[in-house]
């Protein structure tokens, strides 16, 4: 038996939304494994909209965000590498019709609202567990760092922050919010140098909380939303306000 059903009452083309069978947990997918789970607008817009129905719902007590694969391509795993740069001109990332910039929609508008989203994880009164089974890539890192817990794949994930290789900025929610979980000095390597660093070097940098091993990932995650829900809901909300009061300022400017 499935640990996962379908939450019914969506039509998602770029991510999946389940519900755990015997618990309060949703699980969040990106599902654009060929592309390594990178979003477009459209992507956003369903995370959103799956983020904020979890938040509305009130026996829901933890979110697990993650990333299907592995890549149809070549097997590799991402949990998100960020945003489709083959949509992106120079005023943002584009809705198109297909897969290259010959497809924009001239009469809609893109946006960097994946900064919204980044918010309303870090604010939503529900615990954010961010499972990563490979590479967490530019926004996809910063969507990590912004999450409050991480748990990641000991054989695939790998973390690298490419903003200043393709001329981003994450409104502080990556930078400022990650120089506090690993210290400015090692937050401005992982920014100023774009380096790639293993599950174990994050690990020991502060920014996840756990390495464990693929086949076991998922399951490590479900155990720790089980002990999350077995917590009082509403210390939760007030705990998770208070580690955001000594961020106030810092993120979202």
């Amino acid at each position: 038996m499935s640990a996962w059903k379908n939450v019914v009452g969506f039509d998602f083309n770029d991510i999946t939304y389940h519900r755990s069978v015997d618990s309060g947990t949703v699980r969040i997918a990106f599902d654009r494994p060929e592309v390594r789970n990178a979003f477009r607008p459209q992507t956003v817009d369903e995370l959103y909209v799956a983020l904020d129905h979890a938040r509305q719902t009130p026996d829901v007590g933890c979110v697990l965000l993650t990333g299907n694969g592995p890549s149809p391509k070549d097997g590799g795993w991402a949990f998100c590498s960020g945003g489709d740069q083959r949509i992106r001109g120079k005023d943002g990332y584009k809705y198109a019709d297909g897969d290259d910039a010959s497809t924009i929609s001239a009469a809609r508008t893109g946006r960097l609202h994946i900064l919204e989203v980044q918010r309303l994880i870090r604010f939503m009164p529900k615990v954010v567990v961010c499972v990563v089974p490979g590479w967490a890539v530019g926004g996809g890192h910063s969507l990590h760092v912004v999450c409050d817990l991480t748990i990641a794949s000991k054989q695939h994930a790998k973390f690298k922050q490419t903003d200043a290789d393709v001329a981003s900025f994450d409104g502080g929610y990556g930078s400022a919010y990650l120089a506090r979980q690993v210290g400015q000095k090692f937050a401005r390597e992982i920014f100023f140098l774009g380096r790639e660093y293993s599950a174990e070097e994050a690990h020991r940098m502060g920014m996840v909380n756990a390495v464990v091993e693929h086949a076991e990932l998922e399951k490590v995650a479900l155990e720790w939303a089980r002990e999350i829900n077995a917590k009082s809901p509403t210390a939760q909300r007030m705990l998770k306000f208070a580690f955001n009061l000594i961020d106030d300022g810092l993120v979202g400017q």
